[in-house]
């Protein structure tokens, strides 16, 4: 009888959002090339759109909505090789929790990967700690690396899980940054910046709006380039971040509008990024994107550098500059040995490829054998009663990983009226999150 590893191996992804979505999708083709493709999206208030899924441009053979308890009921230990948990952490140590209730201690089962979509500049240990328990917890970097194996060791846990590798969405500098060049090897088109939006960097409609102006104001400054707004989803769509204050309507209020060369857009960031100059952002993943194609990033400092922007995590850099230098020509030129230690280096492995080979193998060689141990997270009741039955509690699950009464999971054809039930509270939901609370924070501050 063949091995598992023989043929294509079955991964099946569980994502709660459409920037999750496109890490855990990118991740299973990058940790096992040719292999069929589930999809789940995790229901909830981040649940991406058609429009955003299609965005993402990574197709699947099968894609639905499903709660955390239809997620476990259904992820049959025979039915697939590789689970990627693509979610919030506590999304995470509900799976895992869930899945090994739901697995037992049979013979066999999948091997459970999860990791970070992107920078890790808050919330490290919480965050590390609420997905311990997967087979395998991939590190974007060196860096991140040895961090996360220092949370784990330092609470006595096992670290052996922790697999360095790249972003899976980095672009083989090969393939990357490519412009529209004449024969003479000169760059066609305008010289384009490109200022990376967030949803919740910063928060306050004051600090988005300013932002908005310089990048209207550079564009003024400099007719003959091109400044485009790259925005993650438009009005009543969610990401990973509830969005208070949308870009596109502090832009239709900006006085005096935006210039003829600074307009929205939206798309593949890796589309925009072929045609950028210039990388401008408060601290999106963007960025590094933008240094592994060796595309000049300035990270911007006029805010603050502070922890709750999340630019701090760009210390030692050579990225940090505000608009007043860029306004005057500057051009950020980063510090090669920290894009190494980010995993964004323009050289070695991380340029290649070659950086997933180490994890592609270990997922390849735990999938072949004949049985793993349970899943154990780190949080169990004993070692944390207080804290770990209200996460589960939120996902449908008991302190034991057992559905609650109730929760056990619907069929999966919900049917045409149930889904319009579900499409009208998710508006009303964004409706109450992106008019009714900022005002019912305003009248609070007064």
């Amino acid at each position: 009888m063949p091995s598992r590893t023989e043929k294509p191996l079955r991964v099946a992804v569980l994502a709660d959002s459409d920037t999750r979505w496109k890490w855990g999708a990118l991740t299973a083709h990058r940790l096992a090339p040719g292999a069929r493709l589930d999809g789940c999206l995790l229901r909830g208030r981040a649940t991406p759109t058609g429009r955003q899924l299609a965005e993402v441009g990574v197709r699947a053979e099968t894609l639905r909505e499903v709660t955390m308890t239809e997620f476990v009921r259904t992820a049959d230990r025979s039915r697939y090789d590789v689970v990627v948990l693509a979610c919030v952490g506590g999304a995470v140590q509900a799976a895992l929790h869930g899945l090994a209730h739901a697995w037992g201690t049979g013979p066999a089962r999948p091997v459970v990967v999860t990791g970070y979509v992107g920078v890790v500049y808050e919330k490290l240990a919480d965050g590390l700690l609420l997905r311990h328990g997967a087979d395998v917890v991939l590190a974007n970097s060196p860096d991140d690396a040895h961090r996360f194996r220092a949370v784990y060791e330092g609470v006595g846990a096992p670290a052996d899980s922790v697999a360095e590798w790249a972003l899976p969405f980095l672009a083989d500098t090969s393939d990357a940054g490519d412009k529209v060049i004449d024969a003479e090897g000169a760059r066609l088109g305008p010289f384009t910046v490109v200022f990376a939006a967030q949803p919740s960097v910063p928060e306050r409609r004051a600090d988005r709006a300013y932002l908005l102006r310089r990048a209207a104001a550079h564009a003024r400054l400099h007719p003959g380039r091109e400044v485009l707004i790259k925005l993650r989803s438009k009005p009543g769509e969610h990401t990973t971040h509830i969005e208070e204050h949308p870009y596109q309507k502090l832009a239709a209020k900006l006085p005096g509008g935006l210039p003829p060369n600074c307009r929205l857009v939206y798309g593949h960031m890796g589309d925009v990024l072929d045609r950028t100059d210039l990388l401008v952002t408060v601290s999106s993943t963007a960025a590094l994107e933008a240094l592994h194609r060796a595309i000049p990033t300035a990270v911007l400092t006029d805010l603050g550098i502070r922890e709750g922007l999340g630019n701090h995590h760009f210390l030692g850099s050579g990225c940090l500059a505000s608009w007043d230098r860029l306004d005057a020509g500057h051009l950020p030129v980063p510090d090669p040995g920290w894009t190494a230690r980010q995993g964004v280096a323009t050289d070695g492995p991380y340029a290649h490829g070659t950086a997933f080979d180490a994890a592609r193998r270990r997922v390849a060689a735990l999938a072949a054998r004949p049985g793993l141990p349970p899943l154990a997270p780190y949080y169990t009741a004993r070692t944390a009663p207080g804290y770990l039955p209200g996460i589960l509690a939120r996902h449908g699950l008991d302190p034991e990983g057992r559905p609650l009464p109730g929760r056990a999971g619907a069929p999966a054809e919900a049917g045409a009226l149930r889904r319009a039930v579900r499409e009208a509270a998710r508006g009303a939901y964004r409706h109450g999150v992106q008019r009714v609370a900022p005002v019912i924070r305003r009248l609070g501050e007064l």
